[in-house]
């Protein structure tokens, strides 16, 4: 994350690259600049132990990020995605894949809509595991976590302190 004293004037791509590159890199696993489809198998296989509908998790990202279409997320991609940057269609990746989670559409993630994406991503995680989720993104366990506390579970929210 960046440091807390960032300015919230515009900044040039070095600075901002220092944000998330570490993550960027933790994900291209063959140290070649871009995240190919088998990197984030393989981040996820070793991370979760991979799971039946991975790979279609996994081809969703791509397709979310990869907006050259060359088969690759480069950096300026990544960045993107995860700043929830705003496509030229209006709609940010980051609120794009919280509207699927959310499946009653109330604005809302709650414990169904988790496990179930969870699930179908292939991770394979206990009730408690998603209740702490929810408990860590400030959400409560009846209503749910909003898209704020989603940024947060995801550690994209640089306001968190813990």
């Amino acid at each position: 994350m960046c440091p807390s004293g960032r300015s919230l004037l515009p900044t040039t791509t070095s600075s901002a690259s220092s944000c998330f590159r570490p993550a960027f890199d933790i994900l291209d696993a063959d140290r070649d600049g871009k995240i190919s489809q088998d990197d984030l198998h393989s981040f996820y296989t070793d991370i979760y132990g991979g799971g039946e509908g991975g790979d279609d998790f996994i081809g969703a990202m791509m397709t979310v990020a990869d907006t050259n279409k060359d088969g690759f997320v480069e950096y300026d991609e990544f960045e993107r995605v995860v700043t929830g940057e705003r496509s030229a269609l209006g709609c940010g990746a980051m609120e794009d894949v919280f509207k699927v989670m959310d499946k009653d559409g109330d604005g809302m993630l709650s414990h169904k809509d988790l496990k179930s994406y969870m699930d179908l991503a292939g991770f394979s995680v206990t009730d408690e595991e998603i209740n702490a989720m929810i408990k860590f993104g400030g959400g409560d366990l009846n209503g749910g976590v909003s898209f704020g506390g989603l940024l947060r579970i995801l550690a994209l929210d640089d306001s968190v302190s813990n």
